[in-house]
């Protein structure tokens, strides 16, 4: 048997990433709203951050979904779903990296996401329109809120992103990682999910 020798590991589930609006410590937020409701038992979001998550125009980064145009609803819940998952989920340690960024020192990166999640995201998606396939740099922030860069127009999520593994892959960075994992095989990271059913 070999024994621990020197400091504790750090433990990679029950924990809260070190970004801008995320708690030191998950915990009990039995007010979350809306789509991040199901982490209300254990949240590293606090209930105002999971509000502002399902606004048009959010304080949280700013952020404008219809940069080319309405984001369609069925689309638009995907993106605030994600946006529940990056800021509530306490599972996300494992993937949990340091960041070079004014607004966070941790990020997540190439969480597999599981296979149905990534395909209805992109099905839901396909006929939105966008300009960019990376979301996370190289907007133009002049005005305060992301706009297209010049030069960059505006065409079908199906065209920036051919495949759903490009879409979950690309958009934020590799944060995710398109997994032929499904849903409930405990080898991937469901973005829906019924908390009852753990």
């Amino acid at each position: 048997a070999v024994g621990s020798v020197g400091a504790p590991r750090e433990p990679l589930l029950n924990v809260c990433m070190d970004a801008k609006h995320h708690k030191r410590q998950p915990g009990a937020e039995g007010l979350l709203y809306g789509q991040c409701s199901p982490w209300k038992d254990n949240a590293c979001c606090t209930a105002n951050t999971s509000a502002e998550a399902h606004r048009e125009q959010s304080y949280l980064y700013s952020f404008n979904w219809n940069h080319c145009g309405l984001m369609p609803a069925r689309c638009k819940r995907h993106f605030v779903q994600d946006t529940c998952l990056y800021e509530c989920s306490p599972n996300l340690g494992p993937w949990i990296r340091k960041a070079e960024s004014s607004w966070r020192r941790e990020r997540v990166l190439h969480v597999p996401l599981c296979r149905e999640d990534c395909e209805q995201w992109w099905e839901d998606c396909k006929d939105a329109v966008t300009c960019k396939e990376n979301w996370h740099q190289g907007w133009n922030w002049a005005t305060g809120t992301n706009r297209c860069p010049w030069g960059s127009p505006c065409r079908p999520f199906s065209q920036v992103f051919p495949r759903a593994a490009d879409l979950c892959e690309k958009i934020w960075s590799h944060s995710y990682q398109y997994s032929a994992e499904r849903r409930g095989s405990g080898r991937c990271i469901q973005m829906w999910f019924d908390p009852a059913r753990g």
